[in-house]
């Protein structure tokens, strides 16, 4: 297992993931710092916590507006982590 250091809004946030998988992890984390960004544009500056609801909100709509690219399990499953790293963040 490897520990990667993932910048979203000048914030570090550890993450653990397979070894072999860092790059792709930082490639995501890339990704949604550039969502989180573009959210704070548009409507401005934002607690971290409600930030992150609002991030999950847009990616959990952009998820769904796709064609059926995930079933449903795999949705529940991702709704599922994105509640646990709320969860994290909110302490």
């Amino acid at each position: 297992m490897s520990i990667v250091s993932i910048p979203i809004i000048n914030k570090k946030y550890q993450m653990g993931c397979e070894d072999g998988q860092e790059a792709r992890l930082v490639e995501l984390g890339r990704m949604i710092d550039m969502r989180a960004r573009e959210i704070l544009n548009k409507i401005g500056p934002l607690p971290e916590a409600s930030l992150l609801a609002t991030l999950c909100i847009v990616l959990a709509d952009e998820i769904k507006s796709r064609p059926a690219c995930v079933d449903e399990s795999q949705l529940e499953e991702i709704l599922a982590r994105v509640k646990q790293i709320k969860k994290k963040v909110e302490g």
